[in-house]
């Protein structure tokens, strides 16, 4: 008879990322999040509040290790035709010695309508530096 002692929590160490369907071999991190817009009020005699959900933003953020020239191609292709790139960006955690890879199996989050946003990085250079990481951040349009 075996019994078990341990918990097995999901690694984020087993995952992997993918830009328009190319695994993105060079990730370093990856997270992608859900932020609901929240209306609170309240009416004569609350003494708390009501809330409910309005909509949602849909954002997210990868850490990669520079290897190809991905992010410069995509910004040469906005200046030359002026056309906000939509790109989709899907993270999957599968580490199947996890309690709940063995319940649930896989987890995938694929975002759609993916828009950069924030600074772009075109070079880093730093004379105490170790290699360059570039931090991508991102909203989405929606969850598929």
């Amino acid at each position: 008879m075996s019994m078990k002692y341990n918990d097995n929590p999901i690694s984020l160490r087993e995952g992997k990322v993918f830009i328009d369907g190319v695994e993105c071999l060079d990730s370093v991190k990856c997270e992608i999040k859900f932020t609901p817009d929240v209306w609170e009020g309240k009416q004569l005699g609350d003494t708390t509040p009501s809330s409910r959900w309005l909509g949602a933003k849909i954002s997210g953020n990868i850490t990669r290790r520079r290897s190809t020239p991905w992010l410069k191609d995509i910004i040469k292709k906005y200046i030359k035709d002026h056309k906000t790139p939509e790109i989709t960006i899907q993270g999957i955690m599968e580490d199947k010695g996890s309690d709940y890879y063995e319940k649930y199996g896989t987890d995938t989050v694929t975002c759609v309508g993916c828009v950069l946003t924030g600074d772009l990085p075109l070079t880093a250079l730093d004379s105490e530096g170790d290699v360059v990481d570039d931090n991508i951040a991102f909203n989405a349009k929606d969850i598929v």
